[in-house]
Parts: structure tokens; C-alpha cells; sequence
């Protein structure tokens, strides 16, 4: 979701929490493979430059963040990449770090500079290229009877539990420790009324 200038936003879902420092947003791809380069034009990797010693969700708060547009492998200086600072995140105000319930921010991004690191192919192996794997959606009962705070109106079953194959990164809200699918992700479509009031309000902010 990209459009304007120092008005841009792009959704960012709460990731598993990361070790604090400088790092880029904990991401996990288990069982899929390299994807074809810039075949998915619309992916976006957030670095977050991270304070010591504060919680994840402080630490975000307080971190300076960058996304990075247009790239296949963040360790290369790809002439597609487009490094963003994000001037100003916004959480979803229901957001439950217990329940994971709205567990969904925009982030209001600046003018574009320039450069780019990945997520884990398995629980210790890390990779620089963009991953894809293919996932199936599983019925609601599923995920009920494994996650006590799961809501089918605002979160999707999502890896066959028969498959080693799961994603824990971009809309992934929460799974298992162990990656063991599945795993829950945020249902986008019901949250579009709060995107649509709050980048409205934004708009607002902007013309005052």
C-alpha cells in the first residue's frame, strides 16, 4: 500500500519479539525456497535500528525504522532498492500483546534514500534472499482448539499441519514455538475500516 510522498503508509504486523539492538524484524520462511527475483514487487523489509534494554513494543516504538523497497537480497546494492525512514508508527490502539488480538500498525513513511538483511529458512538458518513457500488455509476449529485467544473474525488459520511448512514473518501474528504449523494470521480485509479512518485523519493532520 504505497502511494504520495511523506505520506506513504505500509501495513506492519507485530512481529515475534526480537532480541533488542540493531537488526532487521525477525521473519521465518520454513520450507519454502528462493523466490524468482522481484517477482513479488509489493514485498517490503523493515530494518529497525533498536535501543538496549527496553521491551519490544517500547523498543519499536523508540527505534529509528527504515523500509526497503524493490529488494530480492538485502546484503546487495540492487539499483532496484529504495531505503524509506519512517517518520511516525501507528499501532492499532486495541492492540494485546497477551491476546495478539488487533495485532496490526501502519507506518508513515518519508522520501525515499537508499540500501538494505532476511529472515530464517529453518529454526537457525538465516538467508539474505527473499523466501516464499505456499500455505493452506485451515478451517477456524483448528486453530480454536490449539490457541486460546484465536478470533476467526480477525485472524486466519493458515499450514497444514501434516506439512513442515510454515512463515512467521509479514502477516503472521502468532504459531507455535517451534514453528510447527499452524500458524495464525492477520485477517487484513476487517480491519480496513480503522486504515481508511486513520489514514483519513492523517490526510487532516497534513492539511492543517
Amino acid at each position: 500500500m504505497v502511494s504520495g510522498r511523506a505520506s506513504l503508509f505500509l501495513f506492519f504486523l507485530w512481529p515475534c519479539p526480537p532480541p533488542p539492538r540493531s537488526r532487521a524484524t525477525q521473519g521465518h520462511i520454513i520450507g519454502g525456497r528462493e523466490a524468482r527475483p522481484h517477482y513479488r514487487p509489493y514485498m517490503a523489509f523493515i530494518l529497525i535500528q533498536t535501543p538496549v534494554d527496553l521491551t519490544f513494543r517500547l523498543s519499536f516504538l523508540c527505534s529509528q525504522i527504515n523500509v526497503i523497497l524493490g529488494a530480492h537480497n538485502v546484503k546487495t546494492l540492487e539499483g532496484t532498492q529504495q531505503r524509506i525512514p519512517v517518520l511516525r508508527p501507528v499501532p492499532h490502539p486495541g492492540y494485546s500483546p497477551q491476546s495478539h488480538s488487533n495485532d496490526i500498525m501502519l507506518l508513515q513513511a518519508g522520501d525515499p534514500v537508499h540500501r538494505g538483511r532476511w529472515g530464517l529458512t529453518g529454526l537457525n538458518t538465516r538467508t539474505d534472499t527473499l523466501q516464499s513457500v505456499q500455505l493452506s488455509v485451515q478451517r477456524d476449529r483448528m486453530c480454536s482448539r490449539r490457541f486460546i485467544s484465536y478470533n476467526g473474525g480477525t485472524q486466519i488459520c493458515v499450514g497444514d499441519p501434516r506439512q513442515r511448512k510454515s512463515a512467521f514473518v509479514g502477516i503472521v501474528s502468532y504459531g507455535d514455538r517451534m514453528r510447527t504449523p499452524p500458524a495464525v494470521f492477520t485477517r487484513n480485509s476487517s480491519f480496513l475500516p480503522w486504515i481508511r479512518r486513520t489514514m483519513r485523519r492523517f490526510k487532516e493532520w497534513r492539511s492543517e
